[in-house]
């Protein structure tokens, strides 16, 4: 899943493609390096970014929407009115960080067009996530609350085989809590739906490597959490730098059947 952030202030890539025609250009590359799907956001998540509203959002992504007609599309937004919107455009699944909360319209949105939709765990919301988060035990939480969130999915509608869930790494989680859910994700991938992880670039990398004050963390310390993640069952890595992603899953995948070729 190759992102494409179209905001002025997301931690990594904030500010670099603001431009519909830059977005489109990157949303393009992403693609032709291998990307599966390409998510595109108008709106940051990272820990104390200010809310958007629907106009302004709308108006940041459906330009971009519409001139990467043609590529697989993720939307990266809790509200449904954008996500009614982008699916109108072509977009094929809602990556909804609220796990379908945030908005009471989304649900019926991702049914009505029988949507595919990724459920992400996160402990409070964007501005204060980050302020001592508290679990007795990280992974058996977030199953937990996976777990409650795919059910209220599926009674409102949309269908189990269409969901997917994200444990969430860095949405409310200190360092060592995103450490330990990559590190049991096979207690997550338990829960039986198609599991996504996005750790490309985030904090906990760079002070995995020794940078107490890190923000974004570095490509190859992206690698290794990406193939870390998928040794252990993610079936979809959300990433920044999809030729290398790709190239370092693909001989991760080599290892793991012992030969060349599929």
């Amino acid at each position: 899943m190759g992102v494409l952030n179209v905001t002025p202030d997301s931690f990594s890539d904030g500010g670099r493609f603001l431009s519909p025609a830059d977005a489109i250009a990157h949303g393009r590359s992403l693609a032709a390096e291998g990307a599966a799907i390409v998510d595109v956001g108008g709106e940051s998540t990272r820990p104390g970014a200010a809310q958007v509203g629907v106009d302004e959002e709308l108006g940041r992504v459906a330009p971009v929407l519409e001139g990467l007609a043609g590529i697989p599309i993720s939307i990266d937004t809790s509200k449904a009115v954008v996500a009614q919107r982008a699916l109108e455009l072509g977009a094929e699944m809602v990556n909804d960080v609220t796990a379908l909360r945030g908005d009471p319209e989304m649900a019926g949105i991702v049914a009505e067009h029988d949507a595919y939709v990724c459920l992400m765990h996160m402990q409070g919301e964007p501005r204060s996530m980050q302020t001592a988060p508290q679990y007795d035990d990280v992974v058996s939480e977030v199953f937990g609350f996976l777990e409650e969130r795919l059910a209220a999915a599926v009674e409102s509608g949309i269908r189990e085989e269409r969901i997917c869930v994200d444990p969430g790494i860095g949405f409310g989680k200190t360092p060592d809590q995103n450490l330990e859910l990559v590190r049991r994700l096979d207690a997550i991938v338990a829960l039986g739906r198609p599991v996504v992880v996005g750790l490309s670039r985030k904090s906990t990398l760079g002070k995995v490597l020794g940078t107490a004050a890190a923000t974004p963390g570095t490509m190859p310390a992206s690698l290794g959490a990406a193939v870390a993640a998928f040794e252990r069952g993610a079936w979809m890595l959300r990433a920044h730098d999809v030729r290398e992603t790709v190239e370092a899953l693909a001989v991760a995948a080599a290892v793991e059947r012992g030969k060349v070729t599929a």
